[in-house]
């Protein structure tokens, strides 16, 4: 027997950003289809009307484009169970739900919103606050005559009320539920939309999908869709669903990731310096374990290590300190050319015009920054010389005081006058030179120069990238700043 093509599909509804676990339910679909040959299909369910959010299709298309997870059927290229938007398959849904009718498993109800509200008044928790199933045994001619005079309906499954129904997840087993806790849930809605669980169960099997991927919050609903899928007599795909991810709460306890640990959005993510790569990367690892001993995975090298079987049950914590360790180590492996790249906006902020020695600024920031977004306040210093104390001379280590400094920052200024050439390795040889001439070490002319250059501590990179970035004559201005203030 032919072995089924695995196909899984991503399902989100456009009602605004993408969460970190919209996201990581996106990449394991597309692992779980990739790692074993198979077709990742995007689809938007935009069921519900009311929740829609302008422009966030949009981000949807720009957030997988972006990580990379390029699907293979979905509303943009087609494919042949189209279309892929669930509003454009409106006239769908309606048949199978009147089939379920006619074969005694699905009902019209005609109660009224005053009614279904008094049913969940004086409740206390403590019985079942579901529908009461008034409408579930209405005779035939008085439903007959409540659809002739035009009587706003909803369409229900009946539910068994007795026994139990089970199913199998990938990830955590054998799940069993009581009947008598299931509601007769509602298939088509008064405005003749279907619900998001009927409209899924439909185009799952429609689509030909193998593998339902979703946050473990939705196990206890997973009886309704396989009942569902019995009413039908359809094969019911192999459900996968996912821990929970976490934040750390200040307290060191942990809870359901919010806004309130940070951001929970790619796009914030990208937007405090965050490379796409990283957050996929990150993401991959936050419920599941890789066979081998590592960390860093390049988006086929996750195809290529993939298993369902390596997904856990216990929540994942989100950790930020490590997203920005990952990040860190993803920015060192970059070429300088992707690097500047990358980097160009925030150098922007710091240089809005003209060119720059870009490679000389990327030696020194390249090693050094976790985030993107760290480089203008790291490199503010070249944009404005700061006002700092005159004590910044001071250094034990490199043995400067107020007094050599001045010699120091004379003989620099002297030097860098006639320098022709104005590059790193050039900085480097005149520099070097001029302390061995003065007989000191190294650092008891370079501290003074960077201090005068920077006006700051610490500062990426040494004296002779700063003067190459500034330039001979906004340096030699600078060192004639830091003598007057050392004379001061």
């Amino acid at each position: 027997m032919q072995e089924k093509t695995v196909r899984t599909r991503f399902a989100p509804s456009p009602t605004g950003y993408m969460h970190v676990g919209n996201l990581r339910t996106a990449l394991y679909e597309y692992l779980i289809a990739k790692s074993q040959g198979g077709t990742f299909v995007l689809r938007i369910e935009d069921t519900d009307q009311e929740r829609l959010v302008e422009g966030a299709v949009d981000i949807i298309y720009n957030t997988l484009r972006q990580v990379g997870l390029q699907h293979d059927e979905g509303p943009d290229i087609g494919g042949e169970y189209g279309p892929y938007v669930q509003s454009e398959r409106k006239q769908i849904y309606l048949p199978y739900a009147q089939q379920l009718i006619e074969a005694g498993k699905a009902y019209y109800c005609f109660c009224t919103r005053e009614r279904l509200e008094s049913l969940h008044e004086g409740k206390d928790g403590s019985e079942f606050g579901g529908y009461d199933r008034h409408c579930r045994s209405l005779p035939k001619e008085e439903v007959d005559r409540l659809l002739a005079a035009g009587t706003p309906y909803v369409i229900r499954q009946k539910m068994p009320v007795e026994g139990s129904t089970t199913f199998e997840d990938a990830v955590y087993g054998s799940i069993t539920i009581e009947n008598r806790e299931l509601e007769d849930q509602i298939l088509i809605k008064s405005d003749g939309y279907p619900t998001y669980n009927f409209a899924n169960v439909i185009d799952d099997h429609l689509m030909h999908i193998t593998h339902v991927v979703r946050g473990c919050e939705y196990l206890t609903s997973t009886p309704k869709y396989k009942l569902l899928y019995e009413a039908f007599g359809w094969e019911i795909p192999v459900y996968v669903h996912l821990p929970l991810i976490m934040g750390k709460n200040e307290d060191g306890s942990v809870s359901k990731l919010s806004k309130r640990h940070g951001s929970t959005g790619f796009a914030d993510l990208i937007r405090e310096g965050f490379l796409p790569r990283t957050i996929v990367n990150y993401i991959a690892l936050l419920g599941w374990c890789p066979k081998e001993n590592r960390e860093l995975f390049t988006l086929p090298e996750l195809v290529e290590s993939f298993s369902i079987d390596g997904i856990s049950k216990s929540p994942a914590v989100f950790d930020y300190d490590k997203l920005e360790w990952f990040n860190g180590e993803y920015i060192r492996a970059m070429s300088q050319d992707d690097f500047i790249a990358a980097a160009m906006p925030y150098f922007r902020q710091v240089f809005p015009q003209g060119e720059q020695n870009w490679p000389v600024l990327a030696s020194i920031l390249q090693p050094r920054v976790t985030k993107l977004t760290q480089i203008p306040e790291m490199l503010a210093f070249f944009r404005e010389l700061p006002d700092y104390p005159a004590e910044f001379f001071v250094n034990k280590k490199s043995k400067t005081n107020l007094e050599n400094s001045v010699r120091m920052l004379e003989a620099a200024v002297t030097t860098l006058q006639s320098q022709q050439s104005w590059t790193v390795e050039s900085l480097h040889d005149a520099l070097i030179a001029l302390a061995q001439e003065l007989g000191v070490k190294n650092g008891t002319l370079l501290w003074p120069v960077r201090i005068a250059a920077a006006g700051t501590l610490v500062t990426p990179g040494g004296a002779m990238e700063i003067l190459a970035v500034l330039g001979k004559e906004e340096s030699l201005r600078r060192l004639s700043v830091g003598l007057s203030k050392i004379k001061a």
